[in-house]
């Protein structure tokens, strides 16, 4: 692994983004980036749409700044799927450097299906009529399936449910999807507390589907992957990868609709999560701060939900309000007291090394920042430069160009920027106005 690898070490913390698909423009793209890198997010869950590809620009651009999309295409689960119109979307992906594609979302839901075909024997068979064929076409372009996420507890029980379909994908002889599926999930954490369930059925045997005894916990929480995990070693005898497409605190994960977040709790949650997922403590350990750790397995945990337009009924979850307001859980993801310490580790690394050749650092105000990046275009399409808030992330450029920030940036931060072994340059204007020097690559004024 290079040193550039190194630096953008995998995080396995992500984001969903909008829970629909109508947010894949350029601009959309450069506003959102930052925040993610900013977030410490390095995956991101995306709504396919079944007819149209999402931009090829977009996708290339996080995969360009090591976001990894993630795929999920929510397609009806109780007719056929037109898989030539879904090849054609597929190889199109493949051939962007797309990786990742789920498939279908919660099978287990009897909203998710005609009255008719709920009430038919079978169901999870019948899902499978739909979804191997789908699968294997993912497999054959190339691409990892995934499948879908279930709703944890649901109409049919979850764990019935994934167990009763790797029994059924193993009966059909598709021993390769089998091989080569990674296993989606929905981390919720609502009424119970981070550590409901964590261990899995080994360490709560007696609870069943359908029935928790008093003293037992389930799977209805954030370590839903421990019984996923324990489910797909015991019909495949082989664990397989789980991605966690949508985790986190939502107290409502199964009704679209407005309910009282507790912000507090909501901030939390969320950060003991990362606490989790970054935690070095070997599986079968409890750690010293009370939160069981991660399997190795979960390759990333996606958190809900990233933003949401103001008529979306999920949008009091949103990380980021329509409004242009945060919720508390975005400050207090935003550590920026770690500019002393990322100074000190990219001193010794030299600027052809540096994982970030060009950024362009932002400072806060009261101008939207479409309309701010709209402006500044030209120059961005010309210079290609990262673009964020970051003053950690800053430090790790050979080249920092800092924009409408005079008053914003002190000398201080500057001079550390510096010490960290940075060019630092200024726009010579105010606002978005752009002086003439900046249209080339040569050093700008001081």
């Amino acid at each position: 692994m290079t040193i550039q690898d190194a630096l953008r070490a995998d995080t396995r913390l992500g984001f969903h983004y909008f829970p629909d698909s109508l947010h894949y423009r350029e601009v959309d793209l450069y506003a959102w980036m930052p925040e993610i890198k900013a977030l410490g997010g390095s995956w991101l869950t995306l709504i396919a749409p079944n007819d149209r590809a999402i931009p090829e620009a977009f996708l290339r651009g996080l995969m360009r700044e090591y976001i990894e999309p993630i795929l999920h295409f929510q397609l009806p689960v109780d007719h056929p799927t037109d898989l030539d119109s879904l090849g054609l979307l597929l190889h199109a992906y493949a051939d962007w450097g797309v990786r990742y594609v789920a498939l279908y979302d919660r099978p287990n839901l009897r909203a998710n299906w005609s009255p008719s075909a709920w009430v038919r024997s079978d169901l999870v068979e019948r899902f499978l009529d739909v979804f191997i064929p789908a699968a294997n076409l993912v497999q054959q372009v190339g691409l990892v399936p995934i499948f879908p996420p279930l709703e944890p507890g649901g109409d049919y029980w979850d764990t019935a449910f994934l167990r009763g379909a790797l029994q059924g994908i193993l009966r059909r002889g598709q021993n390769q999807l089998a091989e080569n599926l990674i296993l989606g999930a929905y981390a919720w954490v609502n009424k119970h507390a981070l550590n409901w369930g964590a261990g899995g059925p080994e360490r709560w045997p007696q609870a069943r589907p359908y029935h928790t005894p008093e003293g037992q916990e389930d799977q209805r929480g954030f370590y839903v992957f421990d019984w996923y995990l324990a489910i797909a070693e015991a019909v495949l005898s082989a664990s397989r990868p789980v991605i966690l497409l949508g985790a986190g605190y939502n107290p409502a994960s199964r009704v679209k609709r407005t309910v009282k977040l507790d912000l507090e709790q909501h901030a939390r949650i969320n950060q003991s999560i990362r606490m989790a997922m970054q935690d070095s403590t070997p599986v079968g350990a409890q750690p010293e701060r009370g939160l069981f750790p991660v399997s190795t397995q979960v390759l990333a945990c996606n958190y809900w939900l990233l933003a949401a337009d103001a008529a979306a009924p999920e949008r009091y979850l949103a990380w980021f309000q329509a409004n242009g307001s945060t919720l508390p859980v975005v400050e207090a993801f935003k550590n920026k007291d770690e500019l002393k310490n990322s100074s000190a580790a990219m001193q010794a690394i030299s600027p052809s090394m540096r994982p970030i050749a060009h950024y362009l650092l932002l400072a806060p105000s009261g101008v939207p920042l479409q309309e701010t990046l709209s402006g500044l275009m030209p120059w961005i399409s010309e210079n290609r430069p990262t673009i964020g808030f970051s003053i950690e992330e800053a430090a790790l450029a050979a080249r920092v160009t800092i924009h409408d920030g005079a008053e914003m940036f002190s000398e201080e931060l500057i001079n550390s920027l510096r010490s960290a072994g940075c060019t630092v340059q200024r726009l010579d204007g105010i606002g978005t106005s752009i002086a003439p020097s900046t249209a080339s690559n040569q050093p700008l004024p001081m």
